[in-house]
């Protein structure tokens, strides 16, 4: 039996990238997903594609830096299956400037997208969780959280997932309610491939394994931390990078 049968997962930012590599990892381990992105088109496309697979996932339309809306995403999870074993906050934007110049707008944007919404979320989630007495968070921060030339709004948002996931993790150990942290490293997805070929092969070079990572190599350890082998894995931050240290 896959090692996740009958769970129930959420992950956000599913339509593409990482998100989408999680999707499929979960789902393949049995699962049944609901994938969440604002992008409609691109969700429902996608989601297809893994039904057709015979995979059990769900499209729901959600931009969660808006608080109805992510909460009625695990309302939804919950009114659907009756329980949600898993959440998985992988949606995030950036708005890259130098903070000397970095506007008020470009500022409260990310912060809304890359940590309220997971605020949002794992709170809603949590309150099931907890009556449960059962739950796996996974959130994906970023190696920017330690500080990034041209990203003071999304070091700041991904150093505060960091913050709020282990504060999660430390408020639910005793309700068996797991909060652990990815932090992915240079990963090929169609952002990543918009560099030039010249910028490609300076950030490869830098890898210890001297390729980029792949949705699924971030996808996998979602999948493990969100099974039972990883139930005594909690408050930890995880580099998916391929050896490259900052």
């Amino acid at each position: 039996m896959p090692e996740l049968a009958g769970r129930v997962a959420i992950v956000t930012g599913a339509a593409q990238g990482i998100g989408e590599g999680i999707v499929a990892t979960l789902a393949e381990a049995g699962a049944a997903v609901l994938a969440a992105d604002r992008d409609a088109t691109r969700l429902e496309a996608t989601v297809a594609g893994w039904r057709a697979a015979g995979l059990e996932v769900d499209a729901h339309t959600c931009d969660v830096a808006d608080r109805q809306q992510a909460e009625q995403l695990v309302t939804s999870a919950l009114a659907r299956h009756g329980h949600l074993d898993i959440l998985v906050n992988n949606a995030g934007i950036n708005r890259d400037v130098t903070l000397h110049k970095m506007t008020d707008e470009q500022w409260q944007t990310v912060l809304d997208v890359d940590l309220n919404g997971v605020f949002y979320t794992t709170r809603r989630a949590l309150v099931a969780m907890r009556e449960r007495g059962h739950g796996r968070i996974v959130n994906l921060s970023s190696a920017s959280w330690l500080g990034s030339f041209g990203q003071a709004n999304y070091a700041a948002a991904k150093a505060g997932v960091v913050g709020l996931t282990l504060t999660a993790a430390r408020e639910s150990a005793l309700r068996n309610i797991t909060a652990n942290v990815i932090c992915p490293g240079f990963i090929d997805t169609s952002m990543t491939r918009g560099l030039s070929e010249e910028k490609w092969d300076e950030v490869v070079a830098r890898i210890p394994m001297k390729r980029a990572g792949t949705p699924r190599d971030v996808g996998d350890l979602v999948t493990f931390l969100s099974s039972d082998k990883a139930s005594y894995i909690t408050g930890q931050v995880i580099y998916v990078s391929g050896g490259l240290v900052w």
